[in-house]
């Protein structure tokens, strides 16, 4: 990459209503225009694999979209979608068949080339950039005669080892179980009530009892952590989702979520981790960057003005200097003062270690007593890690969380002169390096031209 024409990430704004197989497309497509922006090092698997570092850790990108985006919901059902996978791809062979994929349940003759299962080989997913257009046609259903779930046809019962395994107990060692089953089962009823299927699922397939905590939290009409799916496309993996519990019956959104992350998501929050200010502080430099080239033009024209030596017009340079240099690297969200050492300053929810707590949940006691394990769960994590990276639990919203008040009373001044810490990435202090000297460049290609008009101004010895 070029260090004068490095370009950060172009800002991709969300499309509004629910997502859809036509603007995921759009975002597979936008992804290829950003891999000059974006070093392989700070890959969109990298990330979420959590091989970079700091400020480009997955749990980083959680609170950028936590706290920032507004959708951490996509990239924590992806997640838990991911280890699910691999954990029903891991159960005894009897378990999985009570489970066949869906694409043979519902539209054998559909079935996409080269999806068909090879040997003692289990079903794999297809790539979504690859088949996100054939995986449209899998979900064409004809909603005017949907049908029953038919009765699993093996006699193996559910694996009580790979039941009682949640994403959560792979996460911490610890199983958490829920509290709340009754509000579950009953959140999943309505669920698929309001989109018409009036049938109820099998209890003896696999991982039945997570995936109904699944479509409580994500796929189920004001769930806490509700997906932005359309009704057809909510009905239709409702729908394969009563027949079978196979990764493939959420393979729709799946493709949807992902792209959504890999085309919107990822390079929004790389562009946002470029920035070593927060806004307070890029705001303040800005201001300075403008005073200093105003005050620039006020030194040049009160010299030109006075019987001053044409040649002491040459201390308006600097002033133009500093200021564009400042002023066009805060417009890239940079600092160059705390960049001199590699630092950013700490976000605001990074400031206060204590975070959020039970005790600063919403409401009085009793409610408190309401929440399930689940929520008391995130709730824990969101005080000790950060933004929650548990699957089930509250809500996303964080109002509720301490810091949100404390840093609402801080002073402008301490906002603005935050505390910082060291950028660990060293592919971002790389593109941080890249920006600054551009800002240098810019700084010189527009104080020279300046500092020579001020130059061939003619003395008028008014002063």
């Amino acid at each position: 990459m070029s260090i004068l024409w490095y370009k950060r990430p172009d800002y991709i704004a969300k499309v509004p209503g629910p997502m859809s197989l036509t603007q995921c497309q759009i975002y597979v497509e936008r992804t290829h225009k950003h891999k000059k922006s974006i070093p392989p090092e700070l890959s969109f698997e990298n990330v979420i694999q959590n091989k970079a570092l700091p400020p480009c850790s997955l749990q980083d990108f959680m609170d950028y979209l936590v706290y920032v985006s507004h959708d951490a919901e996509n990239l924590q059902f992806w997640v838990w979608l991911d280890d699910y996978s691999r954990r029903f791809y891991e159960a005894p062979r009897g378990d999985q068949a009570l489970s066949p994929p869906w694409y043979l349940i519902e539209q054998p003759a559909a079935m996409p080339t080269g999806m068909e299962p090879q040997g003692d080989k289990p079903w794999q997913p297809p790539p979504m950039v690859a088949e996100l257009k054939k995986q449209k046609s899998s979900y064409d259903i004809d909603f005017d005669n949907l049908q029953p779930p038919k009765p699993p046809t093996s006699s193996h019962s559910s694996s009580p080892r790979f039941e009682k395994q949640s994403f959560l107990s792979g996460k911490t060692g610890t199983t958490v179980t829920n509290v709340s089953n009754v509000s579950t089962a009953e959140t999943v009823h309505n669920a698929n009530a309001q989109v018409g299927l009036k049938w109820q699922s099998f209890d003896v397939q696999p991982f039945r009892s997570e995936i109904d905590r699944v479509i409580s939290h994500y796929l189920a009409q004001d769930s806490p952590r509700e997906l932005n799916l359309s009704h057809r496309n909510r009905t239709a993996v409702l729908h394969a989702l009563q027949h079978t519990t196979h990764p493939s019956a959420l393979s729709l959104v799946k493709d949807m979520v992902e792209a959504t992350l890999r085309g919107q998501s990822h390079p929004n929050f790389i562009r946002w981790a470029i920035c070593n200010g927060n806004r307070p502080r890029v705001v303040f430099v800005k201001t300075n960057g403008y005073l200093h080239v105003a005050a620039g033009f006020i030194v040049g024209i009160l010299l030109v003005l006075s019987h001053a030596a044409r040649w002491w017009r040459f201390f308006c340079f600097p002033l133009f200097f500093i200021g564009c240099d400042i002023g066009v690297a805060a417009y890239k969200g940079l600092c160059v003062i705390i960049h001199t050492n590699h630092h950013r300053a700490l976000r605001p929810w990074e400031q206060f270690s204590d975070g959020a707590s039970v005790s600063s949940f919403e409401g009085a006691v009793h409610d408190e007593a309401a929440l399930s394990t689940d929520d008391v769960f995130s709730m824990h994590n969101r005080s000790s890690k950060g933004a929650s990276m548990d699957t089930f639990g509250t809500s996303n919203a964080f109002d509720h969380e301490l810091w949100v008040d404390k840093y609402a009373k801080q002073p402008v001044i301490k906002k603005v002169f935050a505390k910082s810490l060291w950028v660990q990435n060293e592919t971002i202090r790389l593109l941080q390096d890249k920006i600054v000297m551009q800002s240098h460049v810019w700084a010189l290609l527009i104080s020279v031209p300046l500092t020579a008009f001020m130059l061939a101004l003619p003395v008028t010895n008014i002063i």
